[in-house]
Protein backbone atom coordinates (compact mmCIF):
# COMPACT_ATOMS: atom_id res chain seq x y z
CA UNK A 1 0.00 0.00 0.00
CA UNK A 2 1.17 3.58 -1.23
CA UNK A 3 1.92 5.30 2.23
CA UNK A 4 1.73 9.00 2.98
CA UNK A 5 -1.54 10.24 1.33
CA UNK A 6 -1.35 13.92 0.78
CA UNK A 7 -4.28 15.12 -0.08
CA UNK A 8 -4.92 18.26 -2.35
CA UNK A 9 -7.34 20.60 -1.04
CA UNK A 10 -8.77 23.36 -3.59
CA UNK A 11 -10.51 26.48 -2.20
CA UNK A 12 -12.86 26.25 -5.28
CA UNK A 13 -13.90 23.78 -8.05
CA UNK A 14 -16.43 22.88 -10.18
CA UNK A 15 -16.36 18.98 -9.67
CA UNK A 16 -13.67 17.31 -7.90
CA UNK A 17 -14.26 14.20 -10.62
CA UNK A 18 -13.75 16.88 -13.00
CA UNK A 19 -10.33 17.94 -11.54
CA UNK A 20 -9.30 14.61 -11.33
CA UNK A 21 -10.43 13.85 -15.27
CA UNK A 22 -8.96 17.61 -16.25
CA UNK A 23 -5.28 16.56 -14.61
CA UNK A 24 -5.38 12.93 -14.41
CA UNK A 25 -1.80 12.35 -16.61
CA UNK A 26 -0.22 14.40 -13.90
CA UNK A 27 -1.65 12.89 -10.93
CA UNK A 28 -0.03 9.92 -9.18
CA UNK A 29 -2.17 6.38 -8.16
CA UNK A 30 -4.35 7.32 -4.92
CA UNK A 31 -4.45 11.07 -5.39
CA UNK A 32 -6.76 12.90 -4.10
CA UNK A 33 -8.48 15.87 -4.74
CA UNK A 34 -10.63 17.30 -2.20
CA UNK A 35 -13.05 20.48 -2.41
CA UNK A 36 -13.48 23.68 0.33
CA UNK A 37 -16.18 24.83 -2.00
CA UNK A 38 -17.67 22.34 -4.74
CA UNK A 39 -19.51 24.60 -7.20
CA UNK A 40 -20.98 21.75 -9.37
CA UNK A 41 -20.97 18.42 -7.59
CA UNK A 42 -22.32 15.65 -9.12
CA UNK A 43 -24.09 12.43 -8.00
CA UNK A 44 -26.03 9.62 -9.36
CA UNK A 45 -28.57 10.26 -11.65
CA UNK A 46 -27.31 13.08 -12.92
CA UNK A 47 -28.23 14.69 -9.71
CA UNK A 48 -26.04 17.71 -8.16
CA UNK A 49 -24.67 17.03 -5.06
CA UNK A 50 -25.78 20.09 -3.21
CA UNK A 51 -23.13 21.27 -0.33
CA UNK A 52 -22.58 24.20 2.42
CA UNK A 53 -19.30 25.58 1.39
CA UNK A 54 -16.40 24.47 4.03
CA UNK A 55 -18.89 22.43 6.25
CA UNK A 56 -18.57 18.65 4.09
CA UNK A 57 -16.22 16.30 2.87
CA UNK A 58 -16.08 16.69 -0.60
CA UNK A 59 -13.44 14.85 -2.52
CA UNK A 60 -12.52 11.98 -5.43
CA UNK A 61 -9.22 9.50 -5.36
CA UNK A 62 -7.78 8.22 -8.54
CA UNK A 63 -7.15 4.86 -8.70
CA UNK A 64 -5.10 2.77 -10.72
CA UNK A 65 -5.54 -1.37 -10.70
CA UNK A 66 -2.67 -3.45 -10.23
CA UNK A 67 -0.58 -0.72 -8.20
CA UNK A 68 0.28 0.26 -5.02
CA UNK A 69 -1.18 -2.56 -3.68
CA UNK A 70 -4.35 -2.32 -5.11
CA UNK A 71 -5.66 -5.65 -7.43
CA UNK A 72 -6.33 -6.00 -10.62
CA UNK A 73 -10.16 -5.44 -11.68
CA UNK A 74 -12.24 -7.39 -14.31
CA UNK A 75 -15.10 -5.45 -16.13
CA UNK A 76 -17.29 -8.02 -15.09
CA UNK A 77 -16.05 -7.44 -11.66
CA UNK A 78 -16.14 -3.91 -11.58
CA UNK A 79 -19.05 -3.81 -8.95
CA UNK A 80 -16.25 -4.24 -6.04
CA UNK A 81 -15.06 -0.95 -6.67
CA UNK A 82 -18.67 0.42 -5.53
CA UNK A 83 -18.51 -2.17 -2.02
CA UNK A 84 -15.03 -1.26 -1.27
CA UNK A 85 -15.73 2.26 -1.46
CA UNK A 86 -19.10 2.57 0.31
CA UNK A 87 -17.60 -0.15 3.04
CA UNK A 88 -15.10 1.82 3.58
CA UNK A 89 -17.52 5.33 4.21
CA UNK A 90 -19.48 2.65 6.40
CA UNK A 91 -16.39 1.65 8.75
CA UNK A 92 -14.90 5.20 8.77
CA UNK A 93 -18.27 6.28 10.25
CA UNK A 94 -18.25 3.35 12.75
CA UNK A 95 -15.16 4.64 14.19
CA UNK A 96 -16.55 7.81 14.89
CA UNK A 97 -19.57 6.19 16.52
CA UNK A 98 -21.92 6.25 14.06
CA UNK A 99 -23.79 3.25 12.65
CA UNK A 100 -24.63 3.25 9.30
CA UNK A 101 -26.35 0.91 6.91
CA UNK A 102 -25.52 1.45 2.71
CA UNK A 103 -28.33 2.03 0.54
CA UNK A 104 -27.80 0.45 -2.74
CA UNK A 105 -25.58 0.81 -4.65
CA UNK A 106 -23.34 3.04 -3.19
CA UNK A 107 -25.13 5.63 -0.78
CA UNK A 108 -24.65 5.78 3.25
CA UNK A 109 -27.71 6.06 5.29
CA UNK A 110 -27.69 6.79 9.21
CA UNK A 111 -31.20 6.55 11.19
CA UNK A 112 -33.24 6.77 7.62
CA UNK A 113 -30.82 9.74 6.72
CA UNK A 114 -28.42 10.26 3.85
CA UNK A 115 -25.12 11.23 5.12
CA UNK A 116 -23.23 10.58 2.02
CA UNK A 117 -22.80 10.01 -1.83
CA UNK A 118 -20.63 8.49 -3.90
CA UNK A 119 -19.83 9.25 -8.23
CA UNK A 120 -18.07 6.48 -9.01
CA UNK A 121 -16.42 6.59 -12.61
CA UNK A 122 -14.46 3.91 -14.53
CA UNK A 123 -12.48 3.29 -17.53
CA UNK A 124 -12.64 0.08 -19.10
CA UNK A 125 -9.88 -1.15 -21.27
CA UNK A 126 -10.74 -4.92 -23.19
CA UNK A 127 -11.98 -6.86 -20.00
CA UNK A 128 -9.88 -5.12 -17.67
CA UNK A 129 -10.43 -1.47 -15.49
CA UNK A 130 -7.82 0.47 -16.24
CA UNK A 131 -8.68 3.30 -13.45
CA UNK A 132 -11.54 4.47 -11.40
CA UNK A 133 -12.14 8.00 -10.02
CA UNK A 134 -14.00 7.52 -6.85
CA UNK A 135 -15.89 10.61 -5.49
CA UNK A 136 -16.90 10.62 -2.28
CA UNK A 137 -19.12 13.58 -0.35
CA UNK A 138 -19.74 13.10 3.55
CA UNK A 139 -21.73 15.84 4.99
CA UNK A 140 -20.17 16.53 8.36
CA UNK A 141 -20.48 19.73 9.65
CA UNK A 142 -23.48 20.72 8.43
CA UNK A 143 -27.05 21.66 10.34
CA UNK A 144 -29.00 23.09 7.75
CA UNK A 145 -29.92 21.38 4.28
CA UNK A 146 -31.88 23.13 1.50
CA UNK A 147 -35.12 22.32 1.22
CA UNK A 148 -34.93 20.21 -1.68
CA UNK A 149 -33.21 17.98 0.42
CA UNK A 150 -35.46 14.90 1.53
CA UNK A 151 -34.05 13.00 3.80
CA UNK A 152 -30.53 14.34 5.03
CA UNK A 153 -28.04 14.52 7.90
CA UNK A 154 -24.35 15.03 9.08
CA UNK A 155 -21.52 13.40 11.56
CA UNK A 156 -22.18 16.87 13.57
CA UNK A 157 -26.35 16.08 14.06
CA UNK A 158 -25.42 12.44 14.81
CA UNK A 159 -22.84 13.09 17.16
CA UNK A 160 -23.32 16.87 18.75
CA UNK A 161 -19.54 18.24 18.43
CA UNK A 162 -18.09 19.42 14.85
CA UNK A 163 -14.83 17.70 13.10
CA UNK A 164 -12.02 18.81 11.33
CA UNK A 165 -12.26 18.31 8.04
CA UNK A 166 -8.61 17.83 7.12
CA UNK A 167 -7.66 15.49 9.62
CA UNK A 168 -11.07 13.54 9.21
CA UNK A 169 -10.46 13.18 5.66
CA UNK A 170 -6.99 11.57 5.92
CA UNK A 171 -8.63 8.91 8.00
CA UNK A 172 -11.05 8.02 5.82
CA UNK A 173 -8.67 7.98 3.13
CA UNK A 174 -6.88 5.18 4.82
CA UNK A 175 -9.66 3.60 5.71
CA UNK A 176 -10.88 4.01 1.25
CA UNK A 177 -7.13 2.51 0.59
CA UNK A 178 -7.25 -0.47 2.58
CA UNK A 179 -10.81 -1.68 1.67
CA UNK A 180 -9.44 -1.36 -2.18
CA UNK A 181 -6.75 -3.27 -1.09
CA UNK A 182 -8.83 -6.27 0.46
CA UNK A 183 -11.38 -6.35 -3.05
CA UNK A 184 -11.37 -9.97 -4.19
CA UNK A 185 -11.22 -11.49 -0.91
CA UNK A 186 -14.84 -11.65 0.23
CA UNK A 187 -16.29 -8.63 0.98
CA UNK A 188 -19.46 -9.32 -0.99
CA UNK A 189 -21.63 -11.13 1.33
CA UNK A 190 -20.08 -8.12 4.32
CA UNK A 191 -21.33 -5.55 1.68
CA UNK A 192 -24.90 -7.18 1.03
CA UNK A 193 -25.44 -7.88 4.97
CA UNK A 194 -25.15 -3.65 5.23
CA UNK A 195 -28.00 -3.22 2.39
CA UNK A 196 -30.50 -0.77 3.44
CA UNK A 197 -33.88 -2.51 4.12
CA UNK A 198 -32.48 -5.71 3.68
CA UNK A 199 -34.74 -8.70 4.09
CA UNK A 200 -38.40 -6.04 5.25
CA UNK A 201 -41.06 -5.91 2.87
CA UNK A 202 -41.02 -2.51 1.95
CA UNK A 203 -42.76 -0.51 -0.87
CA UNK A 204 -40.69 -0.22 -4.50
CA UNK A 205 -41.31 1.30 -7.84
CA UNK A 206 -40.40 -0.30 -11.20
CA UNK A 207 -38.92 2.58 -13.30
CA UNK A 208 -39.60 1.12 -16.49
CA UNK A 209 -43.20 0.48 -15.87
CA UNK A 210 -43.98 2.80 -13.11
CA UNK A 211 -45.70 0.20 -11.14
CA UNK A 212 -45.14 0.39 -7.59
CA UNK A 213 -45.47 -2.92 -5.58
CA UNK A 214 -44.45 -4.32 -1.99
CA UNK A 215 -41.26 -6.63 -1.96
CA UNK A 216 -38.60 -7.45 0.19
CA UNK A 217 -34.25 -7.02 -0.96
CA UNK A 218 -33.17 -10.37 -0.81
CA UNK A 219 -29.69 -10.19 -2.35
CA UNK A 220 -27.45 -8.37 -4.47
CA UNK A 221 -25.45 -9.88 -7.50
CA UNK A 222 -21.30 -9.92 -7.46
CA UNK A 223 -22.16 -7.92 -10.74
CA UNK A 224 -24.60 -4.87 -8.70
CA UNK A 225 -28.03 -6.39 -9.28
CA UNK A 226 -30.73 -5.72 -6.89
CA UNK A 227 -32.14 -9.31 -6.19
CA UNK A 228 -36.69 -8.39 -4.68
CA UNK A 229 -38.67 -10.45 -4.00
CA UNK A 230 -42.19 -9.70 -4.31
CA UNK A 231 -45.31 -10.54 -1.88
CA UNK A 232 -46.01 -13.13 -4.30
CA UNK A 233 -42.92 -14.81 -4.14
CA UNK A 234 -41.21 -13.37 -7.55
CA UNK A 235 -37.54 -12.72 -8.01
CA UNK A 236 -36.88 -9.93 -9.73
CA UNK A 237 -33.27 -8.59 -10.74
CA UNK A 238 -32.87 -4.69 -10.75
CA UNK A 239 -30.09 -2.74 -12.54
CA UNK A 240 -29.10 0.68 -11.12
CA UNK A 241 -32.07 3.11 -12.45
CA UNK A 242 -34.21 0.21 -12.82
CA UNK A 243 -36.18 0.64 -9.57
CA UNK A 244 -36.61 3.17 -6.22
CA UNK A 245 -37.35 2.96 -3.02
CA UNK A 246 -40.95 4.74 -2.08
CA UNK A 247 -39.56 6.48 1.37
Amino acid sequence: MKEGLTPQWLEEVDSTNNEIIRREHELDNLSVVAAVCQTAGRGQRNNQWLTTPGQNLTFSMLVRFGQDGIPSVKAASQFAISEASALAVADYLENEGIASVIKWPNDIYVRGRKICGMLIENTLAADEVTRSIIGIGVNVNQRDFPPQLANPTSMVLQCGHEFDLRSELLKLCDILCGRLSLMGTGQHDEYVSRIYRLGVFEEYADCATGLRFMGRIKDVSPSGMLRVETKEGQLKEFAFKEISYII
